[in-house]
C-alpha cells in the first residue's frame, strides 16, 4: 500500500516564479531565507513542529535560484 502524501504549506512551482519579475525574485529569496533562518532555530532549540517545511524550504530556495539563474543567461544571451 502506497503511503498518502500530506500536502505542504502551499508549495511553490518553477512556473510561478518564472512569471514574476527579478525583484519579485529577490523578495521571495530574501523571505524564504528569513524562514529558513527561523526554522534552523527552532530545530535547535526543540520547538520545530512541521519538520518537512525545513526541505520544502530548501527545495523552494533551490527552485527560485535555478529560475533566477534562467532569467539571467537569458537576458546575457540576448545581449
Amino acid at each position: 500500500m502506497a503511503k498518502a502524501k500530506k500536502s505542504v504549506k502551499n508549495p511553490t512551482t518553477a512556473d510561478d516564479f518564472r512569471a514574476k519579475t527579478a525583484d519579485e525574485l529577490g523578495d521571495q529569496l530574501s523571505k524564504l531565507k528569513k524562514e529558513q533562518f527561523n526554522l534552523r532555530f527552532q530545530r535547535a532549540n526543540g520547538q520545530l513542529e512541521n519538520t518537512g517545511r525545513v526541505r520544502a524550504v530548501r527545495k523552494e530556495i533551490a527552485r527560485l535560484e535555478t529560475v533566477m539563474t534562467e532569467k539571467r543567461s537569458a537576458q546575457s544571451a540576448k545581449a
